[in-house]
């Protein structure tokens, strides 16, 4: 497809971005509408964020998503955003207008249509929860709207930890880091919203036996699809969940914020997301 000087311009953005299938996703999105527009990718450090973003917003482009590690970030200097992004404390989706930087959190939405074949009863769901950044704030956030009440957070910082039960979760346990595999007991709902196992990187390496079989795993990391939590947990006999669906449910309202369009029906989309992923 031609990009014209006319296209209309968003993208993601991170700390790597390298890893994301966002452009890819959006890309086949734009092409299925039929649309003049362009996804890219714009890597950059956590010091060069806010100089960035402002950048891209005079430079005529619609707006961006916000990975890893700069959702917190995304809110903090943004000139209005949704309820949603100030309860979680953090923004994934930052679109650029004449009234200025708009933030807004479409991961709550994202990570609960990933969960829904699980068919949890949320009222008995005891959640285990690692990590403390802005994808974990959406998601304990995510379970609190849902119905969760016994729910744990365990990060390896554990002031980081303290300020998300703290905002969001007061009536959370937090978890040292060294106990993690001793609050897996009496867990049903573990999931995984760190940077542990992407692009290979290290693995979140848990005592799986001490979790029920038939509980479900949740991992926020796609790249690779199956990490070495995922494998771990389907070893145990659990559902285990990755995070592609949640990465096409949060991507959905962006698509239809930067192009002023429903997204189009795309049949095989998550199969061919799949081939990409198994061809890097």
């Amino acid at each position: 497809m031609t990009v014209s000087g006319a296209a209309r311009i968003a993208g993601v953005t991170g700390d790597p971005v390298s890893h994301s299938l966002s452009p890819i996703l959006m890309q086949i999105w734009i092409e299925a509408a039929g649309l003049d527009a362009l996804y890219a990718p714009f890597p950059v450090l956590p010091q060069d964020f806010e100089t960035a973003i402002r950048g891209l917003a005079k430079a005529g482009c619609r707006g961006v998503n916000v990975t890893l590690p700069h959702k917190e970030a995304a809110l903090e200097f943004a000139n209005a955003s949704s309820s949603i992004a100030r309860a979680v404390g953090a923004a994934n989706l930052l679109t650029f207008t004449s009234a200025g930087i708009h933030a807004d959190n479409t991961d709550i939405a994202g990570f609960l249509a990933a969960l829904e074949p699980a068919n949890l009863d949320y009222g008995k769901t005891r959640a285990l929860v690692f990590g403390a950044g802005g994808a974990a704030r959406a998601l304990v956030y995510a379970l609190l709207t849902v119905g969760v009440t016994k729910l744990a957070i365990c990060n390896r910082n554990m002031t980081r930890a303290q300020g998300l039960a703290r905002d969001i979760a007061p009536d959370a346990d937090i978890i040292p880091w060294d106990a993690r595999d001793d609050a897996l007991s009496g867990s049903n709902l573990i999931v995984n919203a760190t940077s542990l196992g992407l692009n290979g990187n290290t693995e979140l390496v848990l005592d799986w036996q001490r979790v029920a079989p038939g509980s479900v795993a949740f991992d926020s990391v796609y790249t690779p699809l199956n990490t070495g939590f995922l494998a771990g947990a389907a070893g145990r006999g659990l559902t285990a969940i990755d995070g592609l669906d949640m990465l096409i449910g949060q991507a959905r309202p962006s698509f239809q914020a930067f192009y002023g369009r429903p997204v189009p029906h795309v049949a095989d989309l998550r199969n061919r997301l799949i081939r990409v992923l198994e061809a890097r």
